[in-house]
């Protein structure tokens, strides 16, 4: 380990570069703490570009994982906290809220075929209400509303299929299931 830069009352003070073992960081210091702005590169090969305090990322930054994962936005002790967004390698964003490097709060979820879900997160899991619009394969431009729970559709919800077919009813695990009323667009409902 090594460090070049800058000292104020025998600690590390300003400008410098800490070498560890298991990485570098370029950047801000206060008082012995890598505090400010600065760049953290990991060995293998995650590098952080923002805001760090105490020793933390806190604040603003730019995290992009060796992985192919690239995230943008707030950071609180460690974590990604706040509002924020994730790129993923296979084309997927999702746009939001997290707490604790967890996708938690409201927050629209993209797929890369043009899937999306737009609403509520608990613990990186679809929970509360959200719209859930399909743009793939046979179920292209069908759309579900209504309750989540643990990434599945449960609870009380509408299901419109593109060719105009309603149900409205209730849910249990991505299925219809209980009471429902299943309207089409001839007039007939079920």
């Amino acid at each position: 380990m090594s460090y070049n830069g800058e000292w104020k009352d025998g600690k590390r003070h300003g400008k410098g570069t800490y070498t560890y073992s298991y990485g570098v960081y370029v950047g801000e210091w206060k008082n012995g703490n890598i505090h400010g702005n600065g760049t953290y590169t990991w060995v293998n090969g995650n590098v952080y570009v923002g805001e760090f305090k105490d020793d933390k990322l806190d604040g603003n930054g730019k995290m992009t994982y060796a992985i192919g994962n690239v995230y943008v936005g707030q950071w609180e002790n460690h974590k990604r906290n706040g509002k924020g967004t994730c790129r993923y390698p296979n084309g997927d964003v999702y746009v939001g809220e997290w707490k604790d490097d967890l996708r938690h709060g409201k927050g629209t979820y993209t797929y890369a075929d043009g899937t999306e879900y737009d609403g509520d997160y608990k613990d990186n899991e679809k929970h509360g209400k959200g719209t859930y619009t399909c743009n793939s394969g046979s179920n292209k431009d069908n759309i579900y509303y209504g309750d989540f729970k643990d990434g599945h559709q449960y609870g009380n919800g509408t299901y419109t299929w593109a060719n105009g077919n309603v149900y409205v009813g209730q849910w249990k695990d991505n299925s219809a299931y209980g009471k429902g009323t299943l309207s089409y667009p001839s007039g007939g409902v079920y």
